[in-house]
């Protein structure tokens, strides 16, 4: 495996440069200034039909300067966060400014923003793992998989293991870190029959690894996935309500703070353009950020800005409460920070959950869609149309696998058509959900 990681030591030197930077742009003349520092290390394992395919280590590190010179802004990065190419990096930012046009919302957050306490959010976890050890594991999921009768081929298994450091400093003063560790197990299976051949996969990613799935789990269940896709069929064409499946309903989840993030709003490029406070969902349904949660694969004590974070609302029984605004958008949109410069953190839902079962039984006829394929969501007017696979429901039951087709509707309707939410909450990610239930989706097959 790789060196040793030192996250403290790491984090102690990228301190001292990001620091150095900070006084070399003022030395300089530049009236304000801001820098991001990171190192990250990690090893990734794969494995394909017992046998070893690659072991890749890496380690990356780079810094990135931002400089302020009255309302011109500069911004200039390098790969070397070596004490040499630090003035380099903020020399080139200042020539930058300098032939800029001025914006006027440009510069740092507010010093009041800053944050000021930084709690062990329990993020990092080192996993001591030599290189044998990785491919064992790797080996026995895919071996897990392998082992469940009707698979005949594999796309492999793999294990990644990673750590990073990341330092913010600003000229107001502000200069603190984070560590952070995510290791993950995954496997990838192929079984056929005479239709064709099928794919599906599993994996489990976590923080700390003592969280992970079991190898042989994720292999029987990235085998189960695959076999049940067999034997698929195209739907007919009509208008029906579709069940996403918890890790695609996080995806909708995402096209939703696509549009209620500000770069979109003062852009005019969202359609929730001016709807704070308007009806969206259903009114039993509220989402949250909580990006101090301890262990959250998101959790951070400030955001990319410097700005403390906290707990948001975004929809507050079914009306947006709040847009997702960094310094600079906030500003454009003469609002407030939200403390969301880098993205939202730890999304949860608050709704009554239901089993899949209650909820295909609320269904009755229609579709548990599994997977999506394609990028066909329009920001600008919700428009959402996605390639499809899953499996056809008839009487409340799932009767046989479908593929070939799409699902289509307009998010604006669609949130509003929220049925109902699963209890079979995905964890994996930064958004927490079950699966969703929408009412009156066009869905198009044979």
């Amino acid at each position: 495996m790789t060196q040793a990681f030192d996250a403290a030591a790491q984090q102690t030197l990228l301190e001292s440069r990001v620091a150095t930077a900070l006084e070399q742009a003022r030395t300089l003349g530049a009236d304000a200034c801001e820098v991001g520092a990171s190192v990250d290390q990690g090893t990734g394992i794969n494995v394909r039909m017992g046998e070893v395919e690659s072991v890749e280590l890496s380690r990356d590190q780079g810094i990135a300067v931002t400089v302020y010179v009255g309302q011109r802004k500069g911004s200039a990065s390098s790969s070397d966060a070596g004490e040499a190419s630090i003035r380099a990096v903020v020399e080139k930012a200042i020539d930058i400014a300098r032939y800029t046009g001025e914006d006027p919302y440009a510069g740092l957050a507010d010093a009041k923003l800053m944050a000021t306490e930084f709690p062990d959010l329990k993020v990092h976890h080192s996993w001591s793992l030599t290189t044998d050890e990785a491919i064992e594991l790797a080996l026995a999921c895919e071996n897990a998989g392998r082992a469940v009768e009707g698979i005949d081929n594999s796309d492999g298994a793999g294990l990644s293991t990673g750590e990073a450091v990341r330092v913010y400093g600003n000229s107001h003063g502000f200069l603190a870190g984070q560590r952070g560790s995510r290791h993950s197990l995954s496997c990838m299976l192929i079984a056929r029959d005479e239709q064709g051949m099928q794919r599906d996969y599993d994996y489990s990613s976590e923080r700390d690894p003592a969280r992970l799935s079991s190898p042989e789990t994720i292999g029987r269940s990235a085998a189960e996935r695959t076999l049940r896709r067999l034997g698929a069929r195209r739907p007919e064409t009509g208008r029906l309500p579709v069940l996403f499946a918890p890790e695609l309903a996080s995806g909708l989840v995402g096209n939703f703070l696509n549009a209620i993030a500000g770069g979109a709003l003062y852009r005019e490029a969202s359609f929730l353009c001016d709807s704070l406070g308007k009806p969206l969902f259903p009114d039993w349904f509220t989402l949250q950020e909580k990006p101090r949660e301890i262990g959250g694969m998101a959790s951070s004590a400030f955001d990319s800005d410097g700005v403390y974070t906290r707990d948001n609302i975004f929809v507050d029984s079914g009306r947006i409460a709040s847009y997702m605004l960094s310094a600079y958008s906030a500003r454009r949109l003469n609002m407030t920070s939200t403390g969301n410069a880098g993205g939202a953190r730890n999304l949860r839902i608050e709704a009554p959950l239901s089993a899949q079962a209650g909820l295909l039984a609320q269904m009755d006829r229609g579709v548990l869609v599994t997977e999506l394929m394609g990028q066909g969501v329009n920001g600008v007017t919700g428009d959402y149309s996605r390639g499809a696979a899953g499996f056809w429901v008839e009487n409340g039951k799932i009767q046989y696998p479908i593929e070939e087709f799409t699902v289509a509707g307009n998010l604006n309707t669609m949130f509003a058509n929220l049925m109902g939410v699963g209890d079979d909450i995905d964890t994996r990610g930064s958004i927490h959900t079950g699966s969703w239930l929408i009412d009156g989706m066009t869905v198009a097959g044979s």
